[in-house]
């Protein structure tokens, strides 16, 4: 079953873990990330990415927010490349996986995904824009990074299935 047709379950641990890791995560990563736009997305979704692109915070757990090359409404980052954002991406694959994990953060719901390199990708669901949000390994323990993320996002992307 589909995460956009069924809620992801809520998982306590990555919660618990950003609360005792949340001071450990204010060193910045760089002043500048290299982070590669996805490829154009649809109009009403390049739309609710430039209107979250404008909403977004400007730090996130504990990390400042920097620029991106090239600078696109479609990308943000905190910290250099240890936090970095891209919406509208395509749907990922494994959002059809029912075991994939997962957590709701203020009412956005999360694909939780472990990467190769010791860091988490987090990736929204029952959204009408699918954003990611890659986060190294050494900041990857502060889940508490998705409260602002999720604001933004419930403010300006809307609730159901993107279609692309």
């Amino acid at each position: 079953m589909s995460l956009h047709r069924r809620p992801l379950r809520v998982l306590a641990m990555p919660v618990a873990l950003a609360v005792s890791a949340a001071a450990a995560a204010c060193s910045p990563g760089g002043s500048e990330a290299r982070v590669e736009p996805p490829p154009a997305p649809p109009t009403d979704v390049a739309g609710f990415c430039a209107a979250l692109h404008k909403e977004l915070p400007e730090t996130v757990g504990g990390l400042a927010r920097t620029r991106t090359e090239p600078e696109s409404d479609l990308t943000a980052s905190w910290g250099g490349s240890a936090i970095v954002l891209r919406c509208g991406i395509a749907k990922p694959p494994q959002m059809l996986d029912p075991k994939q994990e997962g957590v709701h953060v203020n009412d956005v719901a999360w694909l939780l995904e472990k990467t190769g390199d010791g860091g988490f990708r987090f990736t929204t669901g029952m959204r009408l824009a699918y954003t990611e949000v890659r986060v190294d390994k050494e900041h990857a323990t502060d889940a508490g990074m998705l409260v602002g993320l999720s604001t933004a996002i419930a403010a300006t992307v809307p609730e159901g299935i993107a279609s692309y």
